[in-house]
């Protein structure tokens, strides 16, 4: 997959979790968690187009890590939407699989940037 295609990956994550979190309910847990979701969801695609932008290897690294971490948030509130009940889990399984992916795609992104074995 090509820098291109993972751009237009992360905003598409980010545009369905947009539709999503316009889903949940209107209570305080559904406002909250939505909004935790939000930002770190729409954070994935800002952060690797900025890694991409990156005017360094050092830049590029610690972007991605940024990235890494918004996607295993981004996994956290999906499961915690799931886990109490504001929405079904048939409804978030494909999101929380594409967080699962982009995560692992970004692991290992950041170790071959790295260098690890």
């Amino acid at each position: 997959m090509d820098k291109a295609e993972l751009q237009n990956r992360t905003k598409q994550f980010a545009l369905r979790v947009i539709k999503l979190t316009q889903a949940l309910p209107k209570t305080p847990a559904g406002e909250v968690l939505g909004k935790q979701l939000l930002r770190a969801a729409t954070s994935v695609a800002a952060n690797y187009r900025s890694a991409c932008r990156g005017r360094s290897k050092a830049e590029f690294i610690a972007k991605t890590g940024i990235v890494l971490e918004e996607c295993d948030e981004s996994q956290l509130w999906l499961e915690l939407i799931v886990d109490s009940g504001l929405l079904p889990s048939r409804r978030v399984a494909d999101l929380l699989k594409e967080a699962d992916e982009l995560t692992a795609i970004f692991v290992a992104s950041l170790r071959t940037a790295r260098g690890d074995r």
